[in-house]
């Protein structure tokens, strides 16, 4: 039989290395409105700029960030900046005809690169064209760990062997320890590589949020692996007892931020999920509470084309609808939250 240890990647191994939103009593406050995806108060006036054509409130915002190795709050708005330029390609061209040779416009170039590509069926093939864009980006700011992270996610899309995305993952973490973008990309990676692998994805979460700080992101990544099991219909049985752990670990993490915070808001959208499938409800109404006016996409895009919407019609049902039963539409549960099974879906995007 063969040796499931010996062929995992050393990185899993032991290692040191618009609508009404909530108000304080859960229920829906007059004068609230629900927003998709908020910036926060510092991207906000970029993103406004940006609107106009003006990229310099963008550029100082990544340059402040990257100065102060805010390297989880350059990463996210690395991707904000990116998906923003996807849809605005001049905006972006002028930026980087101003400054080709700026580590944040070479940063941006390689996040939208892989971005562009990654819907297309020739995802493998493609991305091949954006290595230069990953590696100039790298070499740009020695310090900074999102250019690894981007190239943790092109190794995932680009299928490239475990030897090679290990040398990845070592020069990322070498850089920021606990960097939650390069481990979230280490355990979509590993998911990709075992499809059904829920022991090891949840082995890998639970030793990276045991070694890192308890106000570190990284604290949720059980959780995301949760999420991972409970969205995919294969693999072996995870125990009651570790999604459990996995939910109060990101519980206890969410408990750090204020209500109402945009910073943790996807955090908390995902694990509303997993506590709703672990048929936690006041868990879940909790989180709602803390959640406040921020939904975000991720996970809600998973299950309907209308995320706000989805997202919406999942809280009015648990604010309202007393102890009945989440109705199936609004949390897909291809795997019963003890195990049993129930059809199959598409790999979690964890």
């Amino acid at each position: 039989m063969v040796d499931t240890m010996a062929l995992l990647p050393s990185f899993i191994r032991p290692t040191r290395m618009t609508k009404r939103s909530a108000g304080p009593s859960g229920r829906p406050s007059a004068g609230d409105e629900t927003v998709l995806d908020a910036p926060d108060d510092r991207l906000s006036p970029a993103l406004v700029a940006a609107g106009r054509g003006e990229y310099t409130g963008a550029a100082e915002l990544l340059a402040a960030t990257r100065a102060a190795a805010e390297w989880e709050t350059h990463d996210r708005y690395v991707r904000r900046l990116a998906a923003f330029a996807r849809s605005r390609p001049e905006w972006y061209e002028e930026w980087r005809t101003a400054a080709p040779d700026h580590p944040d416009t070479l940063l941006l170039g390689a996040q939208l690169a892989v971005d562009r590509v990654w819907p297309s069926p020739a995802r493998a093939e493609l991305l091949r064209e954006a290595s230069p864009l990953i590696t100039a980006a790298a070499r740009a700011d020695d310090r900074d760990p999102v250019p690894w992270r981007i190239a943790l996610d092109h190794a995932r899309g680009s299928r490239a062997g475990h030897r090679y995305f290990e040398e990845l993952w070592e020069a990322a973490v070498r850089r920021a320890p606990h960097h939650y973008g390069c481990h979230v990309a280490a355990l979509r990676y590993l998911a990709a590589l075992w499809h059904g692998a829920h022991h090891e994805c949840f082995d890998f979460a639970d030793r990276a949020a045991q070694d890192a700080p308890a106000d570190s992101l990284v604290q949720a990544l059980p959780a995301r692996a949760a999420f991972g099991y409970l969205t995919d219909g294969c693999g072996p049985e995870v125990p009651r007892a570790r999604l459990d752990a996995a939910a109060d670990r990101a519980i206890a993490l969410s408990a750090r931020f204020p209500a109402a915070d945009p910073w943790p808001a996807e955090v908390r959208n995902k694990l509303l999920y997993v506590l709703v499938r672990l048929g936690r409800r006041q868990d879940a109404q909790a989180q709602l509470r803390l959640i406040g006016p921020y939904a975000t996409s991720f996970p809600w895009d998973r299950f309907s084309d209308d995320p706000l919407g989805h997202f919406l019609r999942l809280r009015e049902h648990l604010l309202t609808a007393g102890a009945r039963p989440v109705p199936a539409g609004l949390i897909p549960a291809p795997r019963g939250p003890l195990g049993e099974h129930r059809g199959h879906a598409r790999a979690g995007d964890h």
